[in-house]
């Protein structure tokens, strides 16, 4: 199992920011504990106990970032408000505005099917002329023409949780979704014991974070399961029309055994949409958390998840952006983080604090 580890020196920070994040833990560590020894360490990639790694790429050292004088925004355009991931994520942003004296401006679009809203909020965002601006694309290519605005105008582009398809961007701060697509296919296969039909909802096509986390699924599984049959895709980004989605793919294959949702949404409406034909033995494995998610993995209705580490992203992103307002180097890509969660270690300390209800 990877397990997500922090790369800033201010581990205390992010704990504090994703133990307030999360209603499932109630304690912080106390020094020494062994999670905070674990969220203290540097993310490098290292061993772990099954011979995988975790951490591809090394996150940015935060030491060194200078201090703001209060006066510079920083302006942040999600995805969204209605997922609490966003709002953990807006957190660890606020937090790392706090820590270093830069005002942190974020907003997102209703949903995340709202392209129109988000680019209006981008050209918001531009015309306040902030210090930098962080970027979730729901579509990069649509985002493209406010994006060369943006840097004709010089101020620092960071793309967070999804890339955008250009190089405009200084860096990208997210998690690695195809390595962790890539895991949560990998306990599909086990959990179905290597054989029989399995079906994907995933929650869009434009974004990279949709594309990745859909096609490492499916390409790890063609590639690593030649005894399962894995549907084509099917997309739905709204519970709702998951669970529709999820409906129409069980009615269609009622030999399926599994379903893998890519994200809060798509997961949870699997596991509706399972509910609404009497399903009941169906493998639903998702990603991203969330009230409905939590409490499907506790009863057993979803077999287990991939979390993200939203208030670290936030974090790194305003840390990202300071570093380029003061035109210090930036790694191409800043990690920032999954872990595999289950019944057996959603109670975990270093799994507990990075699940966002």
């Amino acid at each position: 199992m990877r397990l997500m580890r922090s790369a800033i020196a201010v581990s205390s920070v992010l704990a504090l920011g994703l133990t307030a994040a999360c209603t499932t833990s109630t304690t912080e560590p106390e020094p020494g504990d062994p999670a905070e020894e674990t969220m203290a360490q540097e993310t490098m990639p290292e061993e772990t106990t099954d011979g995988e790694t975790t951490g591809e790429e090394a996150p940015a050292d935060s030491g060194d970032v200078p201090m703001g004088d209060g006066s510079q925004t920083i302006y942040l355009v999600s995805k969204g408000f209605q997922h609490r991931f966003w709002q953990a994520v807006n957190e660890g942003a606020d937090a790392a505005g706090e820590e270093y004296n830069y005002n942190v401006e974020f907003v997102g679009p209703d949903d995340e099917t709202k392209v129109t809203q988000q680019l209006d909020q981008l050209t918001t965002a531009l015309d306040s002329n902030p210090a930098a601006i962080g970027f979730a694309a729901l579509d990069s290519d649509a985002a493209d023409p406010i994006l060369q605005d943006i840097e004709a105008a010089d101020i620092p582009i960071i793309a967070f949780d999804s890339g955008v398809e250009s190089d405009l961007p200084v860096t990208t701060v997210s998690t690695d979704n195809v390595a962790a697509a890539e895991e949560a296919a990998e306990h599909m296969i086990e959990l179905i014991g290597g054989e029989g039909t399995v079906g994907l909802v995933c929650h869009d096509q434009t974004s990279l974070t949709g594309q990745q986390r859909c096609d490492g699924f499916l390409d790890y599984m063609r590639e690593n399961a030649p005894d399962v049959n894995v549907l084509d895709p099917q997309y739905a980004g709204e519970v709702g029309l998951a669970a529709n989605t999820a409906k129409a793919i069980l009615q269609a294959n009622p030999e399926i055994v599994g379903i893998y949702g890519t994200n809060e949404a798509a997961a949870t409406g699997a596991v509706q949409g399972a509910n609404e034909v009497g399903k009941e033995d169906l493998t639903v494995v998702g990603f991203d958390s969330g009230k409905t998610q939590l409490d499907a993995i506790r009863d057993g209705s979803m077999a287990g998840a991939i979390t993200q580490s939203p208030v670290r992203m936030g974090y790194e992103t305003v840390v990202a952006a300071i570093k380029a307002i003061n035109d210090q180097e930036l790694p191409e890509v800043i990690d920032s983080g999954y872990a595999w969660y289950d019944a057996d270690n959603i109670d975990d300390p270093e799994i507990a604090e990075n699940l966002y209800e």
